[in-house]
C-alpha cells in the first residue's frame, strides 16, 4: 500500500473558512438581538411616556378640587388617598399603570418644607407598568380662589377691556 503524501491543506482551508462564517452569521445575529432590544425599549418607553401623561391628565380636576388637602400630601412619596376616586389602570388589565404624588415647589420666598405657601405645586405622574424604562413626567399646576368679575374693573369683564358700559 502506498500512501499519498497529501497533506490535508483543502481541508484545512475549508475550515477556516467555514470557520469564518460562522463568526461573520453569529456577529450579524448578535448585532440583530441588540437592536431588535433597542426598538423594543424605545418603544416602550414612548408607552411609558403617554402612560405618564395619562396619569397627570386623569388627576388634573381630582387634585384642583382638594386644594386644601395640598399640605398634608406633599413631598411624602407616596400617593394621597383622596386621589382614590382616579382610575390608575389605562389599559384595562386589573394592574394599576402609574402613581400620582405632589411635591411643593420651590420658588416661594420662604420655603417651609411640606406646606404650601403660594397656592402653586407640582404633580408628579410616575408610570410603573414599564419597569424597564421608568417615565416621570411633572407639571406645575396653580390654585387662585373664585372672584366676582365686576363690569368696570381693571381688565373688565365678558370682553369689554378697560371700558365700561355705555350709557
Amino acid at each position: 500500500m502506498t500512501r499519498h503524501n497529501e497533506r490535508g491543506s483543502a481541508m484545512l482551508i475549508t475550515m477556516i473558512l467555514i470557520s469564518a462564517l460562522l463568526a461573520g452569521a453569529a456577529v450579524l445575529i448578535s448585532l440583530q438581538l441588540a437592536s431588535n432590544r433597542s426598538t423594543d425599549l424605545t418603544r416602550t418607553g414612548i408607552s411609558a411616556l403617554y402612560c405618564a401623561e395619562a396619569g397627570l391628565t386623569a388627576a388634573r380636576t381630582i387634585i384642583a378640587a382638594n386644594q386644601p388637602l395640598w399640605n398634608a400630601s406633599l413631598g411624602s412619596g407616596t400617593e394621597p388617598t383622596w386621589l382614590s376616586g382616579v382610575d390608575h389602570d389605562i389599559d384595562d388589565d386589573g394592574a394599576a399603570d402609574f402613581v400620582i404624588t405632589l411635591e411643593d415647589n420651590p420658588d416661594e420666598a420662604t420655603p417651609i418644607p411640606n406646606v404650601d405657601a403660594d397656592g402653586r405645586i407640582f404633580i408628579v405622574s410616575r408610570c410603573i407598568k414599564y419597569p424597564d424604562v421608568p417615565k416621570v413626567v411633572k407639571e406645575l399646576v396653580g390654585y387662585q380662589q373664585a372672584s366676582n368679575c365686576y363690569a368696570s374693573q381693571q381688565g373688565g369683564c365678558a370682553g369689554n377691556n378697560n371700558m365700561n358700559a355705555p350709557y
